[in-house]
């Protein structure tokens, strides 16, 4: 417990809870189509910059979730996790812009959902 929860607690007071934050999520799935990729390592170094570059924002989870082991195809999704749906849908546009400048295979389908 911390510090500043026992001294609340001691002095009757309890944490403010009317300041609930309700976390959103949005998930932003991308299928590729790719093209030349002789083994999975060639698949690998196509979509590094997607976990090298969004993986470490606090804000977002990125895997790979489908066609793992096709060489002609790869499906991506991306979590982000924010304040509000504005904020999320504003956040998976930008991410989504910059995979399309960035990455260098072809999109073939995009499916977003805020939950």
């Amino acid at each position: 417990m911390s510090e500043t929860l026992r001294k609340l607690l001691k002095e009757g007071k309890t944490p403010q809870q009317n300041t609930a934050i309700t976390p959103h999520v949005g998930v932003l799935t991308l299928h590729f189509q790719l093209y030349g990729c002789e083994d999975l390592k060639a698949k690998r170094k196509v979509f590094t910059p997607l976990r090298a570059v969004w993986g470490k924002e606090p804000d977002l989870a990125v895997a790979e979730t489908a066609d793992l082991e096709a060489l002609d195809c790869a499906t991506w999704t991306i979590a982000a996790l924010g304040t509000s749906s504005q904020l999320i849908t504003q956040r998976l546009d930008q991410v989504e812009k910059a995979i399309e400048e960035r990455i260098d295979a072809a999109i073939l389908d995009i499916h977003r959902e805020i939950l």
